[in-house]
């Protein structure tokens, strides 16, 4: 994970609020922080829309920073679009009423509503063939402005993972979440907002990095929402994503949990019972849910309708994806499972934070953290070479280690007594399949020449482990942490998530 801090930005000639500056630089670390943690090549940008409440002031759009790729005059007319909206709610209009709102809070509520669709709409009519997407937040009314916050996203990257259809709700009107990226960008806005409705509007939003997990949490659990309102349940209060995980943590005499369960309706066209409970199990029941699931297969599923488990059985027939009444939970091995629909995962979930369903390895950024860590030392067919070896690493079932420092020989006799010493070799992938079945780390050079294997790591403890995360993650981060020398290091788990390990990385992770 890459992040890069934003600049403390000068004072700007548009400043329309006092907090306006530290509220952009603030909101910009949040953000870069919480979608670097998703995918580094977003590369999110955080602007502010400054849009007059009263057309009849004389004040024009203000967009800050001004570089950001909007200009002020597209939304000149946000505001009486918005309240048009509003105007023309019909029978929509009183669908957001709760108990004890006051039918002017309902109107400056839907009227917000307006004005960020209106908002919205400029953002997605602007050049199709732009490299980047803008998503509004909800305008906040801050002197004589409606504060909208804008995120500018990269559009490859986000185009390219899956989701679920849109305009799905909780029954307040608040959008559920079709991706992890949208639960993310809406656990952002509401950060945003909560920030500039305080009494000294955007000066309290400061960037905390142990909050970005929470925000990830969060969007985990508004996207695991959305099945439980597909299939008929309450979203407001399901807990399905905390359900999941404390499942997925639970042993059975000492085994992980592996398997899959099929939600859907019971009766589902696509679901073949085996045989039935008579007595459905809560899905609440961790403990009984989880011994269940010891008798799940690679061709029978328990079946669960989002609150209870009903049955074991199969998935049969042709699936209708459009239909979106059939999803996938595959607890993978412990505390780590996958949320899927129609094949396609959705959501990764490991030691209780959720991501995207990246490729374990990316050519590009490995080929990139071998030129930074070994500058000078790798050439093409080095990095070829080196990318077969953690290749064929990275499908190692039980999980490994590979080091890679220009001190391997050094390294090999220095840890000799904590180690099997063998005569150097070029590591092929055969050689690799062989060397990796054991315990233990194994040392190479930049020249993909092994020194030894069954490596006992050592390191110092540095305190910037993680207690998520398995010993062999830590004692990696440990290693190259307290290595005087340039190394690099795969730690591949056993749910088959791939980490690349630099001094550079855990500093960035860090910063």
């Amino acid at each position: 994970m890459s992040l890069t801090i934003a600049p403390t930005l000068p004072a700007s000639p548009a400043t329309v609020w006092p907090h306006q500056t530290r509220y952009l630089v603030a909101a910009q670390q949040t953000a870069q922080a919480l979608f670097d943690a998703l995918d580094d090549d977003l590369q999110p940008l955080v602007l502010v829309l400054a849009l007059p409440s009263d057309s009849d002031s004389g004040l024009s759009p203000v967009v800050e920073p001004a570089d950001g790729g909007l200009k002020p005059e597209s939304f000149a007319d946000s505001v009486a679009h918005g309240r048009l909206k509003q105007l023309r709610g019909g029978p929509a209009y009183t669908a957001f009423m709760e108990d004890g709102m006051s039918p002017e809070l309902l109107r400056r509520r839907f009227e917000m509503r307006g004005v960020r669709a209106s908002v919205q709409y400029t953002l997605d009519h602007l050049d199709e063939h732009s490299p980047h997407l803008y998503f509004s937040a909800w305008p906040v009314q801050v002197g004589a402005y409606f504060i909208v916050t804008i995120v500018r996203l990269q559009r490859k990257p986000l185009r390219s993972y899956p989701s679920l259809r849109p305009d799905r709700y909780y029954t307040n009107g608040r959008p559920l979440a079709s991706s992890l990226l949208e639960g993310a960008l809406f656990r952002f806005n509401e950060e945003c907002t909560k920030s500039l409705t305080e009494p000294e509007p955007g000066a309290g939003l400061l960037f905390r990095p142990r909050e970005t997990d929470e925000l990830l949490r969060g969007a985990g659990r508004s996207l695991l929402d959305t099945p439980v309102q597909a299939l008929g349940g309450d979203p407001g209060v399901a807990v399905f994503f905390n359900t999941l995980n404390t499942i997925s943590s639970l042993r059975y005499e000492g085994a992980p949990g592996v398997g899959r369960l099929l939600l859907a309706q019971r009766g589902h066209p696509n679901l073949e019972e085996v045989f039935a409970l008579t007595c459905p199990t809560e899905m609440s029941d961790y403990r009984a849910v989880r011994k269940l699931l010891e008798m799940a297969s690679a061709d029978i599923s328990l079946l669960a309708d989002g609150e209870k488990v009903y049955a074991l059985g199969r998935q049969v027939g042709h699936y209708d994806a459009s239909r979106e009444d059939l999803f996938c939970i595959h607890f993978v091995t412990h505390y780590a499972w996958e949320f899927e629909h129609a094949g396609q995962v959705l959501l990764r979930a490991r030691y209780g934070l959720p991501n995207l369903p990246r490729p374990r390895l990316n050519k590009l950024r490995f080929k990139r953290d071998l030129k930074r860590t070994f500058d000078g030392l790798t050439k093409p067919e080095q990095i070829n070479r080196l990318w077969e070896v953690v290749l064929e690493a990275s499908r190692q079932p039980k999980g490994t280690l590979l080091v890679i420092t220009t001190e391997a020989l050094a390294e090999a006799d220095r840890l000799k007594l904590q180690c099997t010493l063998i005569e150097p070799v070029p590591l092929t992938p055969l050689i690799t399949q062989l060397v990796t079945a054991i315990d233990g780390a194994v040392l190479l050079d930049p020249e993909g020449y092994c020194y030894s294997i069954g490596v006992i790591l050592d390191g110092k403890a540095s305190g910037h482990g993680t207690s998520t995360r398995g010993a062999r993650y830590n004692s990696a981060v440990r290693y190259v942490e307290s290595s005087p020398y340039p190394c690099l290091v795969i730690v591949v788990s056993e749910d088959g998530m791939v980490d690349v390990l630099t001094k550079e990385s855990l500093a960035e992770d860090r910063a």
